[in-house]
């Protein structure tokens, strides 16, 4: 009884947050990000760990597949990554659309990936390999 009650108070709450109109954008967004990277999903967000060139030549950024699109221009289609950057312990973070060409594949799991950037780095390891010689830019 207790946790139906729990439930039914909760879901109240979240359909109050859902109505209010700069919040629910916010709280969406929150939801999305802590359920892409919760353990217990069965359907990962992020695809694959990345390096992308980022933010300037020279210097590379980890990074985190998240979907593929396809950009269709005047000169013909294009596939673009979607690679999301984590900023600051994987809530905030800036989306680049990526060409394949300038992604480097790593071979590293997501869940080693999320453990260098919450780690600040410090789980980093010595020697970082890539999945193919194709993915290096």
């Amino acid at each position: 009884m207790s946790s139906w009650l729990g439930a039914s108070v909760l879901s109240l709450g979240e359909w109050f947050i859902k109505r209010m109109p700069f919040i629910r954008h916010i709280y969406n967004a929150s939801k999305q990000i802590s359920s892409a990277v919760s353990p217990d999903q069965n359907k990962q967000a992020f695809k694959e760990v990345v390096i992308i060139r980022h933010p300037r030549v020279g210097e590379h950024a980890f990074g985190f597949i998240t979907s593929t699109v396809l950009l269709q221009t005047y000169n013909g289609e294009e596939e673009l990554y979607c690679v999301y950057v984590p900023t600051n312990h994987l809530y905030i973070g800036d989306v680049f659309l990526v060409n394949s060409k300038d992604v480097i594949r790593l071979n590293l799991s997501v869940s080693e990936g999320i453990e260098i950037v919450v780690s600040g780095g410090m789980s980093m390891p010595q020697i970082l390999t890539t999945l193919d010689e194709s993915s290096i830019p």
